[in-house]
């Protein structure tokens, strides 16, 4: 990987700038793609972006830039963004500072601007080398997310496509659409994206494996599709909303949700009984275990330590299985009957196994 530091002047950088409000912005000749489909929108307030003006104004060094080199040998913004449409933006009159424009500024004050040197690091490398390098230097201000990072360098027409369906804002984003009551997340910081990824991606594979593959497809047609099969399946199987849906790893449990012998309407009774059971801490875990049957997914309430060193005392300190003396700290508690079964949290279904005598009876 190549990695050069270049001085670049204002002048350079906003020579041919351009906003054509869909989204590109281009400088440095036509050649600098200032915000690529993985970058967020301009953020700065007025003081932050009259912040930079005033650095080139008094010749006080401006954090180092961050560009990467494309295939076709022109350059993305990795890092620097928001400063340098904040310099052009101010340097084409689009906003003022102490009331002067940059057209009202003496000549000589136009020059200091424009004749101050940039310092921008130029990357050049393979996909993965250039990943590696986004991750070190994302080190300040308002971090990239990691699929922001994963867009940089995974660059093509698959993630322009995909952003179409996951990356726009609020109600202009499809996926936004129908799986917001489902999803937790910003779609414009591509949470969204990351998620429908990690839902159609084969297990055991990494997201930038998924990207790698797909990077120069024309389209992101599957992906879309796939998230739109999980949100109408999860509708089928649950069609009663409550808002401990939101967050749940929906894709991960696609497979189980395809059983055409799932009965909607039993498992809305089992919902409903899990939703007022004292006993069950995590009720965002009630769908996963109505669909895997694994207990793991509900917290259930532990005894107390008053309820187990009463039962501990009770009998003298002997495991109620195997009936030899132990610590209470070689003991662990145990329902007598069985939560699954009904059994409450309670100190009369409270009994003190030993360790190996309850890890055989969870085992059973």
């Amino acid at each position: 990987m190549n990695i050069d530091l270049k001085k670049i002047t204002v002048r350079d950088l906003v020579d041919e700038y351009h906003d054509d409000g869909e989204g590109g912005v281009r400088g440095y000749g036509g050649k600098l793609d200032i915000r690529p489909p993985f970058q967020r929108e301009f953020v700065y307030r007025d003081k932050q972006r009259d912040a930079v003006i005033e650095t080139i104004n008094k010749g006080f060094p401006l954090n180092v830039m961050y560009w990467a080199v494309r295939q076709d040998g022109t350059y993305e913004v990795i890092d620097g963004q928001q400063r340098t449409i904040s310099a052009a933006q101010y340097v084409e009159g689009d906003y003022s500072l102490d009331g002067r424009y940059f057209h009202n500024l003496q000549d000589d004050e136009q020059e200091r601007i424009l004749n101050y040197p940039l310092q921008v690091y130029v990357c050049e490398g393979s996909a993965s080398e250039k990943l590696d390098w986004f991750r070190i230097i994302n080190i300040a201000g308002e971090r990239l997310t990691r699929q922001e990072l994963r867009n940089a360098v995974y660059a093509g027409p698959w993630v322009s496509d995909a952003k179409r369906y996951f990356s726009r804002k609020g109600a202009a984003c499809p996926a936004y659409a129908i799986g917001r009551r489902y999803l937790n997340g910003r779609t414009e910081r591509q949470e969204y994206l990351e998620t429908a990824i990690q839902w159609i991606k084969d297990e055991g594979k990494t997201v930038e494996e998924y990207m790698a593959t797909h990077q120069h497809d024309k389209t992101a047609t599957a992906l879309w599709s796939h998230f739109q099969s999980v949100i109408n399946r999860v509708e089928a199987v649950f069609p009663k909303y409550r808002k401990q849906m939101k967050g749940v790893d929906w894709g991960g449990l696609y497979g189980q949700l395809k059983d055409e012998s799932l009965d909607p309407e039993g498992l809305e009774a089992d919902a409903v009984r899990l939703m007022i059971d004292d006993d069950v801490t995590k009720k965002a875990g009630i769908y996963p275990y109505l669909l895997t049957g694994e207990e793991k997914h509900l917290n259930i309430r532990a005894f107390s330590d008053a309820m187990k060193q009463k039962a501990f005392e009770i009998h003298n300190g002997n495991c109620r299985s195997c009936a030899k003396a132990f610590e209470m700290s070689e003991m662990e508690a145990d329902h007598i009957t069985p939560w699954s079964e009904g059994g409450k949290t309670i100190e009369q279904n409270c009994q003190m196994l030993c360790k190996h005598c309850n890890r055989r009876k969870s085992n059973k």
